[in-house]
């Protein structure tokens, strides 16, 4: 049986993971944008196709991004969402209206992109990682679709995250804490420079409540980069909370509204 990935049949999505997870790990940071950049070049640019809401942090970044990615659908917009890691199949970080990828969509938009990442890979650099391949396959998805807005979740940071050559309209950094400490340090306020940066000018910034120190560095980016500010807490916050079926009724302040 082949293991390519244009290998036809019910085998080409496990073939496609395969090759996919043979790159370089997520779990490693390399300091650069330029390989993504390259990649999404050549792809013409599809992350700059829609407005995007940008989510780092340490908790909470995939429920975020879910409450985010409702809240838009229930406003009538077409979204698409990219979150990791995935629990049971690598399509499922990528979902258009809520939706995750079909395995045959999956496919079809790595066949799309995989030669523009040989491209990037021939180049004489390091070649394209497991995660900034995924990234733009999930870029050029929302690009087709089209979407009106995508949820892009980073993997890990986010100044160097594969995501952050995405302009964030709006960028939401959830509660900080220690994590990844050899890449990122063992210090909130030593995380939180890694992630501010996509904090982007003109964006708006929306800040969860934050140590001290993090949220120092949360906030001098933002004044640097001229972000409109929302903090929990401060400019917004839940008056109150209840369960609901299927969930849970949520009250908010602040935001443009209650």
């Amino acid at each position: 049986m082949s293991d390519s990935p244009d290998a036809p049949g019910p085998s080409a999505y496990r073939n496609v993971e395969r090759h996919l997870l043979a790159r370089w790990p997520e779990t490693k940071l390399d300091p650069t944008l330029d390989r993504i950049a390259a990649l999404c070049d050549l792809l013409g640019e599809p992350q700059h196709a829609y407005p995007v809401v940008h989510l780092t942090g340490t908790n909470g970044k995939t429920s975020t991004a879910r409450m985010v990615d409702t809240l838009l659908s229930g406003l009538g917009l077409r979204t698409g969402r990219f979150t990791s890691p995935h629990v049971e199949s690598m399509a499922e970080r990528i979902s258009v209206d809520g939706d995750r990828l079909t395995e045959e969509r999956f496919v079809e938009v790595y066949r799309e992109v995989a030669p523009y990442a040989e491209i990037i890979d021939k180049s004489g650099g390091h070649p394209v990682s497991f995660f900034e391949h995924i990234t733009a396959m999930a870029f050029a998805v929302f690009a087709d679709a089209p979407v009106d807005a995508a949820i892009v979740e980073v993997g890990m940071g986010g100044s160097w995250d594969a995501t952050n050559v995405a302009d964030a309209s709006v960028a939401v950094v959830t509660p900080i804490g220690v994590d990844h400490e050899s890449y990122l340090g063992d210090a909130p306020g030593d995380i939180a420079v890694e992630k501010a940066g996509i904090i982007k000018p003109g964006c708006f910034a929306v800040l969860a409540q934050q140590p001290v120190e993090a949220a120092e560095v949360l906030m001098r980016q933002a004044a640097e980069m001229g972000a409109t500010i929302a903090r929990e807490g401060l400019e917004f916050g839940v008056l109150r909370r209840k369960a609901g079926v299927g969930g849970q009724l949520v009250t908010f302040q602040g935001l443009g509204a209650t």
